[in-house]
C-alpha cells in the first residue's frame, strides 16, 4: 500500500481506527473523517501518515471538500472504506420516524453518497471500495430490525455497484463484523447495564465464545483493498466467529 491513498470514515474509534491504522503502518496516506474532530485527531497522533477531516457525509459541501482535499494533497484516491455507521437497538413497538430516517441516513445514504463523490478519482486509480456491514445484515436477530434491514441494504448496494462499476476496474466489497470490541452500543445511548448484558449474552452466541477486536477486522479491510486482490470483487466476508452460521 506504499504510497496509496486511503479515505476511512469513522475514522476516529474502533473499527475505523484501527484500520487507519493498518493502512498508515502499510505506507499509505490515510484521510481520516468523522464528525467529531477530538477522536479523529488521537488516530492521526498515531501516525504522520493520517490526517484528521471533521465533516457530516450528509452535507454535500462536506463530501466535496473530503474528496477535493485529498485529490489537492495527493492528486489521487486508491481506496475508501465506508465504515461510519450508527446501530440502534429499538423494538417495533418503540422505533419512530425520526429514528428510522437518522439510522439509515447514517448507514445507507452517506456511504451512498461518498462512493459517488469519490468516484470520479476511483475511476482514475481503478481503486477499491470497502464498506463495513454486520453480521446482521444477512443474519435476523430481534429488536435491531432497523439496525439490521439498514446493513442488508449496504451488502446488496456492495454487490449491486460491483456490477456496476467492474466496467472501470472499481472493485466493491465488504466486511461484515460480528459482534467487535468498539463504542458503538455505548454511543447508541444504552445504559450500561444493558450494554453489558448484551457483551455477554452475544459472547456466548459466538462459537468461539467471545467478542472480536477491531484489529481483527481491520486485518481483513486492508486485505479487500489490497491491489493483490484484483479479482475479488461484490463479496461480504463475514468476520464473525462463526456466527453467522449458527
Amino acid at each position: 500500500m506504499q504510497d496509496r491513498v486511503v479515505i476511512v470514515t469513522g475514522g476516529g474509534t474502533g473499527i475505523g481506527r484501527a484500520t487507519a491504522i493498518r493502512f498508515a503502518r502499510a505506507g499509505a496516506w490515510v484521510v481520516v473523517v468523522g464528525r467529531r474532530i477530538a477522536p479523529l485527531e488521537e488516530t492521526a497522533g498515531v501516525s504522520d501518515r493520517i490526517v484528521p477531516v471533521a465533516a457530516d457525509l450528509l452535507n454535500e459541501a462536506d463530501r466535496e471538500r473530503i474528496v477535493q482535499d485529498v485529490s489537492r494533497r495527493w492528486g489521487r484516491l486508491d481506496v475508501l472504506v465506508n465504515n461510519a455507521g450508527a446501530f440502534v437497538q429499538r423494538s417495533l413497538e418503540t422505533v419512530d420516524q425520526e429514528m428510522i430516517t437518522s439510522l439509515l441516513a447514517i448507514n445507507v445514504v452517506g456511504p451512498s453518497l461518498l462512493s459517488q463523490a469519490a468516484l470520479p478519482f476511483l475511476k482514475e486509480t481503478q481503486g477499491s471500495i470497502v464498506n463495513i456491514s454486520s453480521t446482521f445484515g444477512h443474519k435476523a436477530a430481534p429488536l435491531i430490525s432497523h439496525y439490521a434491514a439498514s446493513k442488508a441494504a449496504l451488502e446488496h448496494l456492495t454487490r449491486c455497484w460491483a456490477l456496476e462499476l467492474a466496467p472501470h476496474r472499481i472493485r466493491v466489497n465488504a466486511i461484515a463484523p460480528g459482534p467487535t470490541e468498539t463504542e458503538i452500543l455505548e454511543r447508541s445511548g444504552l445504559p450500561a447495564a444493558t450494554i453489558e448484558l448484551i457483551k455477554e449474552e452475544e459472547a456466548e452466541r459466538v462459537p468461539l465464545k467471545r467478542r472480536g477486536t477491531s484489529d481483527e477486522v481491520a486485518t481483513w479491510v486492508m486485505s479487500l483493498a489490497d491491489p493483490a486482490a484484483t479479482w475479488v470483487t461484490g463479496q461480504v466476508i463475514a468476520i464473525d466467529g462463526g456466527l453467522s452460521i449458527s
